[in-house]
């Protein structure tokens, strides 16, 4: 176990519980920054770096080497008057110099998400000092929530949800100018929107180990366009120089759905179907096919259409399932079978619209 000596006795170790000199509360030591800085979870779960001059060790009140930790120790709390709260100041230890916010939804019953409160927190993993709103965003209107800081390295709680919200969700909207007290250059806003589909709370799935909470929780990160940021940074001559190198890349296309009157080819595989599938569920992908499945039918009905092959893959045969219990209830008029092995292998449906 890791130890810290002062004057060849030990003051604190990982493990200790300790008080906060200049602040309210306390928490566990969990490492060791350098010989003078400890990490301490407080409470909340959050860890912070805080110097070991400026902690009593609660565990081993005898190993407190200065007086005035020592004397305070020995108060009893309600002797004790409540410390003003003193901002920080000085240098910034143990965080990050990008950018890193992120939008953090925590069940307060991680097993069963539904029966409390799911807590809504901003979290500054950075050396960098945030001023956000948090907003409501509708159809007709933007509603703002809470304004506020959340120093470097901590987090803000900024809302909260019941079970009864689900029903009429809004997107969450946030606004960050972050800065530091000397910077080499501006930092430009940054806005983000967030819209969360609801069915994700009631999914004990959804809410994950992370490095904020103690709880699992589902953590989305807020990050700015940063292509549009590193833009404005560019000079007249630099930006004609992008322009030029982007024009002479092609971007790669997607192979285009084969269509005519004859026959309609569908690719079901999800990359086929959407631009950005990351996050989605099992089930909220099998949803989305099964919607293109309905839509690409009742168009292959609409113009006529002879045949429509419905590429699902061979996999554990779940997709395939699917699309035949479709075709079962909501198209029993129309044939189907295994579309060709030549051209499809076993992974393909044909359905049969019309003859001739």
């Amino acid at each position: 176990m890791l130890l810290l000596q002062e004057s060849k006795k030990v003051m604190i170790k990982v493990g200790d519980k300790v008080k906060f000199l200049n602040d309210v509360g306390g928490g566990v030591v969990t490492g060791f920054v350098n010989k003078n800085t400890v990490n301490v979870e407080g409470d909340d779960g959050f860890e912070v770096p805080c110097l070991i001059k400026e902690l009593v060790n609660v565990s081993a009140p005898e190993l407190n080497v200065s007086s005035t930790a020592r004397t305070q120790q020995e108060t009893s709390a309600e002797e004790q008057p409540e410390p003003e709260y003193i901002e920080p100041k000085g240098e910034i230890i143990n965080g990050k110099n990008a950018a890193e916010f992120y939008f953090c939804f925590v069940p307060t019953n991680p097993k069963n998400p539904l029966s409390g409160e799911i807590e809504l927190y901003l979290v500054n993993d950075s050396n960098y000092t945030v001023l956000f709103n948090y907003s409501y965003i509708k159809t007709d209107e933007v509603e703002a929530i809470k304004q506020g800081t959340v120093r470097s390295n901590s987090r803000e709680k900024i809302d909260a949800l019941v079970q009864e919200d689900f029903s009429d969700l809004p997107d969450f909207g946030f606004q960050l100018i972050y800065f530091r007290e000397t910077e080499s250059e501006w930092n430009q806003p940054m806005v983000k929107k967030f819209r969360v589909n609801p069915v994700k709370f009631y999914k004990e799935s959804t809410f994950r180990e992370n490095s904020y909470f103690k709880k699992n929780a589902l953590v989305l990160k807020i990050t700015s366009d940063t292509f549009h940021t590193e833009l404005d940074k560019l000079t007249q001559d630099d930006f004609k120089k992008v322009v030029k190198a982007k024009e002479t890349v092609e971007a790669p296309k997607r192979k285009e759905r084969k269509r005519n009157a004859e026959e309609m080819v569908i690719d079901l595989h999800i990359t086929e179907l959407l631009d950005e599938s990351e996050g989605l569920s099992n089930r909220e992908i099998l949803d989305i096919q099964m919607d293109a499945v309905e839509s690409e039918m009742n168009l292959a009905i609409k113009n006529h259409t002879k045949r429509v092959v419905f590429i699902h893959g061979v996999g554990q045969g779940v997709l395939k399932q699917e699309v035949t219990n479709l075709l079962k209830r909501k198209f029993k008029k129309y044939y189907f079978q295994d579309a060709s092995f030549k051209e499809y292998g076993y992974g393909a449906t044909m359905v049969i619209l019309r003859k001739g």
